[in-house]
């Protein structure tokens, strides 16, 4: 961890959020979050405020009188600001993240990553020239292939991957996803709920069973790294400043 923080200092790269404390995560995600919603502190201002005075009122109306009455409003006040500003910030920074991913190649692929645990997900199983790319998903909705690009292309990739996939996947559900803003395709904002959404159509020992099917198909792949782009690094801090752990 040490050896991270010197080299991340060294090279003047921000260090991984697994090497940040907490409170540098925040300090990171706010930074982040201000460089498209430069009105965030007001919004935490304003709802610190309204949830603390409805949490003062509410402590104040127990029964108790005097100083307990004054130390339990005042409690009660910055237990409901605080968490309203802890939500307030969540969604504000989670819409951030996306308005700037979003119009970026693989963009998707980082959004998927706020996909917690039961999912697998792996970037660019298939990929255009020109940065078409598509990435797969298993998990309880069985295997998911979502695409980014121009939908033509993207359309095109997306039925040559179902079929490679067929022919190992051993009659496992098979959805297709097109992310974007056309008619048909899911807003990147709206895209993990809407793999989520899919449903559970196979157990999580039919997903292992999935997993090593999909390893041949995988094996015979030339190792190409996602296109790069200016998709915000720290999505991992963010995942968990959104989640409040």
């Amino acid at each position: 961890m040490a050896k991270k923080k010197d080299a991340a200092a060294k090279s003047g790269a921000p260090a991984a959020p697994e090497a940040m404390s907490r409170r540098k995560q925040f300090a990171e995600t706010y930074k982040i979050t201000k460089r498209t919603d430069p009105k965030i502190g007001l919004w935490l201002l304003l709802a610190f405020v309204v949830a603390a005075t409805v949490g003062f009122a509410i402590f104040w109306i127990l029964p108790g009188s005097g100083a307990l009455a004054w130390v339990l409003s005042t409690i009660g006040a910055l237990l409901f600001g605080s968490l309203a500003a802890l939500i307030v910030f969540g969604r504000r920074a989670q819409s951030s993240a996306y308005g700037q991913m979003e119009g970026q190649p693989g963009a998707a692929a980082a959004a998927l990553r706020m996909l917690r645990r039961g999912w697998t997900t792996t970037p660019a199983v298939a990929f255009t020239r020109q940065q078409d790319v598509v990435h797969r998903v298993v998990g309880p909705p069985g295997i998911v292939l979502i695409g980014e690009g121009n939908a033509h292309r993207t359309r095109q990739l997306l039925t040559a991957e179902r079929r490679k996939h067929e022919r190992v996947a051993g009659g496992a559900p098979i959805h297709e996803v097109v992310c974007g803003r056309e008619e048909g395709q899911v807003p990147l904002p709206k895209l993990v709920k809407h793999v989520q959404k899919l449903g559970r159509q196979v157990k999580p020992a039919e997903i292992t069973d999935i997993l090593n099917r999909l390893k041949a198909l995988d094996a015979n792949r030339s190792a190409v790294p996602l296109p790069k782009g200016p998709v915000p690094t720290n999505m991992k801090g963010m995942r968990q400043n959104m989640r409040g752990r």
